[in-house]
């Protein structure tokens, strides 16, 4: 058995064709038969930034609920960070941090019970300016610090270009690029990203490319599968 991790930039459920089409997004993410799904841009961004996947449609079109649970048309998380569990996940707790940077950024962190065991997972969705990403980073991992250990993932859109820098804050973490990401229209760029501790054996990973996913945003969802690693054993 093993725990899927997915994350997805939904920019607000406008496609590449301009409409908004919150059921089109939700199909895509039931297509990633996640047990965890990471969702950045979820949420309008003028006034009270009320959800732009409404909670309903989630819940219709991919059996998922929305952690914490809510209703009406408020926001699904924080700075359009939001997390979707499934039946087999129990929450713990969660909460949101602001990051810093010139534009205003934050993470959501939440505690789950998952077959696998306890979880701590990060959404984020850093900065388009390097140094203000690696600022973000290192905010992240010092109040992560402060936490009680946990075996930790950490996913999203972390807006970096390249392939080899900018992630050096994280380096206590085996960085994954699944795949290119962006554009979907013509993927050439690893933007979305999975860190995850040694705690955790990694299987496999992906990006979806179907026509579906093609057209309901400017990211391509990502994912990976994971199990608890074997601790090591010293030789006699």
């Amino acid at each position: 058995m093993t725990l899927r991790i997915a994350s997805y930039n939904i920019r607000k459920c406008i496609g590449l064709d301009r409409r908004r089409d919150p059921a089109r997004t939700a199909r895509v993410i039931n297509d990633l038969s996640a047990d965890v799904v990471l969702l950045q841009e979820a949420d309008k961004r003028l006034g009270a930034r009320p959800a732009a996947l409404p909670r309903s449609v989630i819940r219709e079109e991919t059996g998922l609920s929305v952690f914490p649970e809510g209703g009406g048309a408020d926001s699904l998380g924080s700075h359009g960070n939001s997390i979707l569990i499934s039946e087999n996940i129990t929450p713990q707790g969660i909460h949101f941090i602001d990051l810093p940077g010139f534009e205003p950024r934050g993470a959501l962190i939440a505690d789950l019970t998952t077959p696998q065991g306890d979880l701590r997972i990060c959404g984020l969705h850093l900065g388009l300016r390097r140094r203000d990403r690696q600022r973000q980073m290192i905010a992240l991992q010092d109040h992560l610090n402060t936490l009680t250990n946990r075996p930790t993932i950490l996913a999203g859109d972390f807006n970096e270009w390249s392939r080899n820098k900018g992630m050096e804050p994280l380096s206590d973490y085996t960085i994954l690029t699944p795949g290119r990401s962006f554009h979907a229209a013509r993927p050439i760029a690893h933007l979305d990203r999975i860190a995850h501790c040694n705690a955790w054996h990694l299987h496999s990973a992906g990006v979806i490319e179907s026509p579906l996913a093609r057209r309901a945003s400017d990211h391509l969802p990502i994912w990976a599968d994971f199990s608890k690693a074997f601790p090591q054993v010293a030789p006699i």
